[in-house]
């Protein structure tokens, strides 16, 4: 091997080694996403245990008004919070891209599995696949909050990581009961909406 192609190798190493100390030194981007998810379908959930228990005396209708309503309003604010994190500084870090592309799919995968469970409830006609999309959603969570920690390395977010999952069978244990919209809401305000608040808090003053 010549000189030059040991010179060029230790040009690719030190380039990769950058890298990493790169993602793994700037702070995670999309806190305020998370924040909005856990706010916004956290309180849908509450809102449809209110409607489903009777204290709110309204149409059936208000079901899936209700939920269609939640996801339009999430999806205005997505793309309104997305364009702010483009310019920030940290954005184009290894450790954000791998985060951000992995919450995408786990909002992806929570959209077509939502619609493929009204299919089957629709053709089973039965409301009991849709028991599940409480947990399915917190199974998700789960994953991409391990996709977040081992990018930052960051102990508490696997801790979060392994309370989604464990949130998902709490959720699955009070399922048949009306109960479970509002331990659904509160597991989406404790592993959304409180860690990402703590990663818009842990960004540094000059990316917020």
């Amino acid at each position: 091997m010549t000189d030059e192609k040991i010179q060029t190798l230790k040009d690719d190493i030190a380039f990769m080694k950058a890298l990493a100390q790169e993602g793994g030194s700037a702070p995670l981007l999309g806190g305020s996403i998370l924040v909005a998810a856990g706010l916004i379908f956290g309180g849908a959930s509450v809102v449809h245990w209110a409607v489903l228990t009777g204290i709110l005396a309204v149409t059936p209708w208000a079901f899936p008004i209700l939920w269609v309503a939640a996801l339009g309003l999430f999806l205005v604010t997505l793309t309104i919070l997305n364009r702010r994190l483009r310019g920030k500084p940290g954005a184009g870090t290894p450790g954000n891209r791998a985060a951000g592309t992995a919450w995408a799919a786990v909002g992806w995968t929570i959209f077509a599995i939502s619609l493929s469970l009204m299919i089957i409830a629709i053709r089973a006609q039965s409301e009991i696949p849709m028991l599940v999309f409480p947990s399915l959603i917190l199974g998700l969570y789960g994953m991409g909050w391990s996709v977040a920690a081992a990018m930052s390395g960051k102990r508490w977010i696997w801790l979060t990581a392994i309370g989604s999952y464990a949130g998902a069978l709490v959720v699955a244990w009070f399922a048949i009961d009306p109960v479970v919209y509002l331990v659904y809401g509160a597991a989406l305000l404790l592993l959304a909406t409180l860690p990402g608040y703590v990663l818009m808090r842990q960004e540094p003053s000059d990316t917020i």
